[in-house]
């Protein structure tokens, strides 16, 4: 029995599941921007509460890990880490986009491609492209979209895009080879693969695990209307 709570803020959404093994039993969630400071803690309490279970009974913490946003990622994953710390449990990191590409498993036929993509600036993303098997075909990586990006597929496959970084290419990728289907981040897009490591004990070094931020951390100052 793997009882894991299951974090995801690395985009706007802040997600808090509890799955016991793999099945989610338990989710609070809310996909606003800023909120992730001030929701999660609230949340976990919740989703515990509802589950009737007590933090104690947990046999890991799952956090997505990234990429997205630098702030929403450290708040996650401080969170996660500190309850690890506190409950002696291990920690489980589960890659953002494949979690994403989880949710979409077994959605389309099997020649298809999934592409989850987050909202990096301007016309960039984060995204990966995985098969119906979750095996990686592309890794992930910070991509400048262009009318290029999918050249070496589009001709053998049909591709699935989904995210929140999907708007911004509708207009650049038109035809039946590819199609795009909305999605929300959420925790319980985490159930499969961190039950799949938990069974492996494939845990992090709390010491030293970062968030996968894939960029460096750009601070912007604001304007001077003075």
């Amino acid at each position: 029995m793997a009882l894991i709570l299951q974090i995801e803020t690395a985009t706007r959404s802040c997600s808090i599941a509890l799955a016991q093994n793999g099945q989610v039993i338990a989710l609070k969630e809310h996909n606003e921007a800023n909120i992730h400071a001030s929701h999660i803690t609230l949340f976990i309490e919740e989703v515990m509460k509802k589950a009737d279970k007590n933090l104690e009974e947990l046999d890991a913490v799952a956090v997505s890990m990234g990429p997205g946003s630098y702030t929403g990622l450290r708040i996650g994953v401080s969170c996660a880490k500190g309850l690890c710390y506190a409950l002696d449990k291990p920690l489980i990191a589960v890659s953002t986009l494949a979690a994403m590409a989880a949710a979409k498993k077994g959605a389309t036929e099997s020649n298809n491609l999934l592409c989850p993509m987050i909202d990096a600036r301007r016309m960039e993303v984060y995204m990966a492209l995985f098969d119906q098997d979750l095996s990686v075909v592309e890794p992930v990586k910070a991509q400048i979209l262009d009318e290029h990006t999918f050249y070496a597929y589009s001709d053998n496959y049909q591709i699935q895009i989904f995210g929140d970084g999907a708007e911004k290419c509708k207009s650049l990728y038109q035809g039946a080879q590819f199609v795009f289907s909305s999605h929300v981040n959420s925790a319980a897009d985490l159930s499969s693969i961190a039950h799949e490591k938990f069974l492996v004990e494939d845990f992090e070094d709390l010491a030293y695990f970062e968030p996968y931020y894939l960029k460096d951390f750009i601070a912007t100052k604001p304007k001077d209307f003075r």
